[in-house]
């Protein structure tokens, strides 16, 4: 059994000690907000946890502990009385001296005395256990919101830098028509070369004009002497074998003369 300054303060205990650990757990869970809680607050929060189990661990024992104590004083008493009559019938026919008997009565007071606040010893290590489990069950929940909300906060960050970088890559390829358009219309070198093909370009039209007209007297000449042939032909077409060797030999020029 536990001693008479035991559980017995449980009740100014859980004033201090629980006090000051509630205040501490309910400005953590009042304080928090899964979605801006940083790692940190999560740390903070799990640690807290973890020390609240342990507390909760303890007042588990501890509580275990008053109600077998109780359970055990419930027993003695009602074992106690029991025996009573049959210490009565033995001291009554001189069994049992009367120091004996008082003794016994003595501690059967006792113990009924004391019931009454091993009971309350009891009621207060639950009552702690309870507040620490409601606290644990808080904080499980808060921790949990928290993960759930940091896996939320995570995935919309992942959307967001894969929007940014896509709008990225579009501004990049806007930069890079902007550039190509102002390199074809300011580009020096294009320029240039624009207008070295355009010179070449008057140059070959220049030498087209000029060998063109080289090329008139050629083709007029070229057209007489086609004429030339064309009459000559004209002139042979109806000949003999006879006239064309006369002619080939020169006696149709001795005729003409004669």
């Amino acid at each position: 059994m536990s001693n008479m300054n035991g559980w017995g303060l449980t009740a100014r205990l859980i004033s201090k000690h629980f006090g000051a650990l509630g205040d501490k757990v309910s400005e953590a869970i009042a304080n928090f907000d899964p979605e801006t809680a940083t790692e940190a607050d999560r740390d903070r929060l799990a640690a807290t946890l973890r020390d609240t189990a342990q507390k909760l661990a303890a007042a588990r024992a501890a509580f275990d502990q008053e109600q077998g104590d109780v359970t055990r004083l419930r027993a003695l008493i009602a074992n106690d009385e029991k025996a009573s009559s049959t210490l009565a019938e033995r001291l009554a026919a001189g069994k049992i001296s009367e120091a004996t008997v008082s003794l016994f009565c003595d501690e059967l007071e006792a113990n009924k005395a004391r019931l009454p606040l091993e009971v309350q010893e009891e009621a207060d290590a639950r009552e702690y256990m309870d507040e620490l489990q409601k606290i644990v069950d808080a904080l499980s929940a808060q921790l949990a919101a928290f993960d759930a909300a940091a896996k939320k906060a995570l995935q919309n960050l992942a959307t967001a830098r894969a929007q940014k970088d896509l709008q990225q890559l579009r501004v990049e390829r806007q930069e890079q028509l902007a550039n190509l358009s102002s390199v074809h219309s300011h580009s020096t070198a294009l320029n240039a070369l624009t207008r070295r093909a355009e010179n070449v370009s008057n140059e070959a039209a220049g030498l087209r004009i000029v060998a063109d007209i080289a090329q008139k007297p050629l083709d007029q000449a070229a057209e007489i002497e086609a004429i030339r042939a064309s009459v000559a032909q004209a002139d042979t077409a109806g000949e003999s074998t006879l006239q064309r060797l006369q002619r080939l030999s020169g006696q149709n020029k001795q005729v003409d003369a004669a």
